[in-house]
C-alpha cells in the first residue's frame, strides 16, 4: 500500500505583538501525518480531502484540504489531540481513519493514519431519543421511560426490516475510561477487538423476509421502553402508541412493568421485536440503555450464516467481563451505527470502530426532551424526491443535538 504525507497549514499565528516575536514561545509543535489508503484504493488520493485535528482539552478544531499530492502540515500549540480523516469519493465509498489520543506535549511527531473502507448504510439510524424529559409542574422530576429509535430507508428501493438486529455496544456510557474492549498502541491509535461487545441482549425484527417493507425515504419508529401514549401523564413526552410503530417487548425476559409496559392497542403483535439472545446479568428484568450516551448499532447476519447455531454456542458468540456476559457482534455485520458522547464533564472514549463511526455526536440536553438527530442531505433529497439523510459514517458530521423530539406534538 502507498503512504502519503499530509502537510496541513492550520494555525495562523496572529497577536497584538511584533511580527518578529513569537507569542507562543516554545509551546508550538509540528506534526506530520501519513495517510494510508487500503490496498487497491490508492487511486482515491486527490486534492480536496479534509483532514481534521481536534484539541482534546478544548473545542479548538483545525482543518485543511489536501493538495493534489496529499500534502499538508500542522503547526499547533503543545497539547493532546485527535486526528481524523474522512474521504467520501463517491456515493458508494467512505474512507476513514482516526488517531484518538495523540500526545504533542513534549515533542514534534510523525504518525500514520490507516484509512478503512466502508459503504454507507441503506437503512440508517435517523434519531435516538434516550435522555428523557421533564415532568409537568409542580413536579421537578424527570421521566426516562419513553425512549425511542427511528430508522430510515436512505436508498432508492424498498427494503425490508425482517431479520434486522438491534443492540447497544459496551461500555454503556461514553465516559468509561478503562474500556476492556479496546487498547491504545504507541501512536495513540485505538486497537479494537474483532467484535463489538453487546450487553444485555440482541433484539431482532420478525418476519419471513418481506413482512416489514420500508419504502424509499420511509421511517420506522421503535419504542425502546413502552409503546404507549406517554403524553397522557407527561406532556413533554411522546405518543408511541401509533399504527405501524415497533417495540422492544419480551415479557418473559424483561418483565418490569414500568420500563416495559404492555404495548398500546395500536401496536400489532407482529411488530414486537424478539429477544434473539439474552446475556447480561442473571435476574435483570429491564433492558438497560444509557440515558446520556448510548452506542447504538443495527446489523444483519450474513446470508447462509447459521446465526442460531452461533448464538447457541457461548464459546463462539459470548464473552464475559466481570459479572456481565456479552454477545460478540462481528464489525462486518453492522449496517449502521451512531455513537453518542456525553458532553457534560470529563472526556469521552470511543466504543465504535472508525469504519463504523469515525466520530461521535455530543449530547448535553439530558432530561430536556433533546434527541440525537441525523442531518438531511438537502441536495440529494431534491434530486431523489424524498428525504435523503447525510451518511458519511461519521456521527460528528452526520448528527446534531435536536432540542425537541421529532415525534413531540
Amino acid at each position: 500500500m502507498k503512504k502519503f504525507i499530509l502537510y496541513l497549514p492550520l494555525l495562523l499565528l496572529a497577536a497584538c505583538t511584533s511580527l518578529d516575536e513569537n507569542p507562543y514561545g516554545d509551546s508550538l509543535r509540528h506534526l506530520k501525518v501519513t495517510v494510508v489508503y487500503p490496498d487497491g484504493h490508492d487511486d482515491n488520493l486527490r486534492e480536496g480531502v479534509t483532514v481534521r485535528l481536534d484539541d482534546r482539552n478544548s473545542s479548538n478544531r483545525y482543518t485543511s484540504l489536501t493538495d493534489k499530492e496529499g500534502c499538508a502540515e500542522f503547526t499547533v500549540t503543545a497539547g493532546h489531540y485527535n486526528v481524523s480523516v474522512t474521504d467520501k469519493p463517491d456515493k458508494q465509498s467512505v474512507f476513514q481513519g482516526r488517531i484518538e489520543q495523540l500526545d504533542l506535549m513534549s515533542q514534534n511527531r510523525e504518525v500514520s493514519v490507516d484509512l478503512h473502507y466502508s459503504k454507507p448504510g441503506t437503512i440508517v439510524i435517523k434519531e435516538v431519543y434516550t435522555g428523557g424529559c421533564a415532568q409537568d409542574a409542580p413536579s421537578t422530576g424527570t421521566y426516562v421511560y419513553d425512549k425511542y429509535l427511528i430508522l430510515h430507508n436512505n436508498s432508492d428501493e424498498t427494503l425490508y426490516l425482517d431479520g434486522l438486529c438491534l443492540s447497544m455496544v459496551a461500555p454503556y456510557n461514553s465516559k468509561v475510561q478503562n474500556n476492556p474492549w479496546t487498547s491504545v498502541d504507541g501512536d495513540g491509535n485505538i486497537v479494537f477487538r474483532d467484535y463489538a461487545a453487546a450487553p444485555d441482549c440482541i433484539w431482532q425484527f420478525g418476519g419471513s423476509g418481506s413482512d416489514h417493507p420500508l419504502s424509499p425515504g420511509e421511517d420506522a419508529v421503535v419504542a425502546m421502553n413502552g409503546a404507549v401514549d406517554h403524553t397522557k401523564t407527561y406532556s413533554h413526552s411522546v405518543n408511541l402508541n401509533q399504527e405501524g410503530f415497533y417495540v422492544l417487548y419480551d415479557q418473559v425476559n424483561y418483565p418490569d412493568p414500568r420500563s416495559h409496559p404492555v404495548p398500546g392497542d395500536r401496536i400489532e403483535e407482529k411488530n414486537y421485536l424478539k429477544v434473539l439472545k439474552k446475556t447480561g446479568r442473571v435476574g435483570t428484568n429491564v433492558y438497560v440503555i444509557s440515558n446520556y450516551s448510548p452506542a447504538v448499532i443495527i446489523f444483519r447476519f450474513p446470508e447462509d450464516f447459521d446465526a442460531e447455531g452461533y448464538l447457541a454456542d457461548d464459546k463462539q458468540s459470548a464473552v464475559q467481563n466481570g459479572s456481565i456476559i456479552y454477545s460478540k457482534v462481528d464489525w462486518q455485520w453492522i449496517v449502521d451505527a451512531v455513537e453518542v458522547s456525553d458532553n457534560t464533564g470529563a472526556s469521552n472514549f470511543k466504543r465504535l470502530r472508525t469504519d463504523i463511526d469515525a466520530g461521535s455526536c455530543g449530547f448535553s440536553g439530558t432530561s430536556k426532551g433533546h434527541t440525537v438527530h441525523r442531518r438531511v442531505d438537502e441536495e440529494a433529497s431534491a434530486v431523489a424526491g424524498y428525504e435523503v439523510l447525510l451518511d458519511t459514517n461519521n456521527s460528528t458530521d452526520d448528527f446534531y443535538e435536536r432540542e425537541t423530539q421529532s415525534l413531540h406534538k
